[in-house]
């Protein structure tokens, strides 16, 4: 496995690949990532480790949309059975993607833990589903300062993830090696993935203004409140599938593709 050094503007081929494969498949795609949050979400509600269990998911969804993107761009559509038969390279992948799941998950857990002490354990609250978000909740200096330590410690521990899941499944790397390869590859090519996250916050942005206006007219033309409520989620359910389909093409660029199995590496090499 080798990891390669891409030049900075790599990043914005990366959300290029990611829109136009989207474009090919979008109503599949859209659907399946939906599915699957909606998979997650509807876990989350069972008492107590349901929210652990959600994200110790988290990884396997993530390799989901890999998969799906992979499988689009080689002009298939990207349905359940198709993924879940990626899934099938044995035992010691699915147990490392459990392992990886679980690191995720204690991370992440850990990281609320450290905002808690900031405001009492409010953000967790209001993120585990256990409190509503109220207006003074929010504008209450606790819970904002509890926000940016959860934002400010969510960035490395994303480096750490970004890579691993497809580590794990493709190149059948150990849980903890692949946390290893996953962040020193984003900081090798961290100038690529800047450039990414800055265009990916400026096609974030434009979209939110334009349907910002397109509310606004059907506001005014009188449509219901459920019209416009239904085009904002649509268009966010939109945004979030391409920029998760988009997470395989940097992949793809940071490294070697690998020898086996076969099917793996006719999906990221073509």
């Amino acid at each position: 496995m080798k990891l390669h050094i891409v030049p900075a503007r790599t990043g914005v081929d990366w959300v290029r690949q990611g829109i136009q494969v989207y474009a090919k498949q979008p109503l599949a795609l859209t659907a399946l990532f939906f599915t699957t949050m909606a998979a997650m979400k509807l876990l989350s509600v069972v008492p107590l480790l349901g929210p652990i269990i959600a994200l110790t998911l988290l990884p396997a969804a993530t390799l989901v949309m890999m998969e799906a993107a992979a499988e689009t761009s080689l002009g298939r559509i990207p349905t359940p059975a198709l993924i879940l038969n990626a899934f099938r390279t044995g035992r010691q992948r699915l147990g490392a993607l459990a392992v990886l799941g679980a690191i995720y998950a204690a991370l992440f857990l850990v990281i609320i833990g450290i905002a808690s002490l900031a405001d009492g354990g409010e953000f967790a609250r209001v993120y585990f589903g256990a409190a509503p978000l109220t207006q003074e909740i929010a504008e209450s200096s606790g819970f904002m300062l509890a926000t940016w330590i959860v934002m400010a410690l969510y960035a490395p521990l994303s480096m750490l993830f970004w890579h691993a899941p497809g580590l794990v499944h493709w190149h059948n790397v150990p849980p903890v090696k692949a946390l290893f390869f996953s962040i020193v590859a984003v900081l090798k090519n961290i100038r690529a993935f800047t450039l990414y996250s800055v265009v990916w916050f400026a096609v974030f942005l434009a979209a939110g203004v334009i349907v910002s206006l397109v509310v606004t007219l059907l506001a005014i033309a009188g449509l219901g409140n459920s019209v416009v409520a239904a085009l904002m989620i649509a268009s966010v359910l939109v945004l979030v599938t391409m920029f998760f389909t988009s997470i395989v093409f940097t992949f793809r660029d940071n490294f070697e593709p690998p020898q086996r199995p076969a099917q793996a590496d006719e999906q990221l090499t073509e």
